[in-house]
């Protein structure tokens, strides 16, 4: 270490002339800057969404009795009564996280402002706890959504999620309720099921760790590919929303046509059809 009292000056004023040039740190916006937030971990704080990406919840079909559950559980939350954290799991594309958008847009037409939302990435779950300190003290009651929700081997962050979810000393605040969407069940690989259980003394306990995860959900809302019919009707559905002027019976064969291209029938490939379609007839939709 140096003792040049000339050169420890010129290494402080070059220390300081290099702290006045980094820009400050990006201020947290506060819940009452929006209706929608993303949560940053790292430097931490809230950003503020003014569009959210999401359709209307009259715009989804075939999901009826997921949608009618949650909404009603999103409205007795938004009124102060209890309501269940939700995990909503399923086959890919088909409106999960759709629909918890269009709850919240919904509850927010019926009660301007009544409800935040807040949305975490899988990999920021270790910062939970931080979050939550952050949301307990505001008045405004939040929707905590995580999107594509799961976990692998060696992951250890869903020990955090489960106290958060029901088990810690403070607990979930009561202006907090998670929602969250996966494509498991219960949020773990089959795989990473079957090594706990052929390698642990007791496997049921083994897996009764992770399993238990998915219980803390008090609602399990479930999702899966559907038939054509219902396939048609979302299309329909859009079609007249947007006022795309074609032939119904042209319409539901290239909808055939290009489901066959993408291998499944889904909301997302319905969705895209008409991203398509709506390109094609020189029309916008969203």
């Amino acid at each position: 270490m140096t003792t040049d009292p000339a050169l420890l000056q010129l290494l402080t004023r070059i220390a300081d002339s290099l702290d006045r040039l980094s820009p400050p740190p990006p201020r947290s916006a506060t819940l009452d800057e929006a209706d929608a937030f993303v949560w940053h971990a790292d430097p931490a704080g809230l950003e503020p969404v003014h569009k959210v990406n999401r359709v209307d919840v009259e715009l989804l079909q075939g999901i009826g009795p997921q949608r009618d559950i949650l909404l009603g559980n999103t409205q007795r939350f938004a009124d102060g009564l209890p309501a269940n954290n939700v995990l909503l799991w399923g086959a890919r594309g088909t409106g999960k996280s759709s629909l918890v958008k269009a709850a919240h847009a919904e509850i927010n037409r019926l009660k301007p402002g009544i409800l935040a939302l807040v949305e975490i990435h899988r990999e920021d779950i270790p910062s939970l706890p931080h979050l939550l300190k952050i949301l307990r003290d505001s008045p405004r009651r939040v929707l905590l959504f995580c999107d594509d929700l799961s976990f692998d081997a060696a992951d250890e962050s869903y020990k955090s999620l489960k106290a958060v979810l029901d088990g810690g000393v403070e607990g979930r605040p009561e202006n907090v309720l998670f929602y969250a969407t996966s494509n498991r069940r219960h949020l773990m690989a089959r795989e990473m099921i079957d090594n706990e259980r052929s390698t642990a003394i007791h496997a049921s306990e083994a897996v009764e760790e992770k399993v238990s995860l998915s219980d803390r959900f008090g609602l399990w809302l479930g999702f899966h590919n559907l038939d054509q019919a219902t396939y048609f009707s979302i299309i329909e559905g859009y079609a007249k929303a947007y006022g795309l002027e074609i032939g119904l019976e042209d319409m539901r064969a290239q909808a055939v046509e290009w489901s066959m291209t993408r291998g499944s029938r889904s909301g997302r490939v319905a969705w895209q059809f008409i991203q398509d379609l709506a390109g094609r007839l020189g029309k916008t939709v969203g």
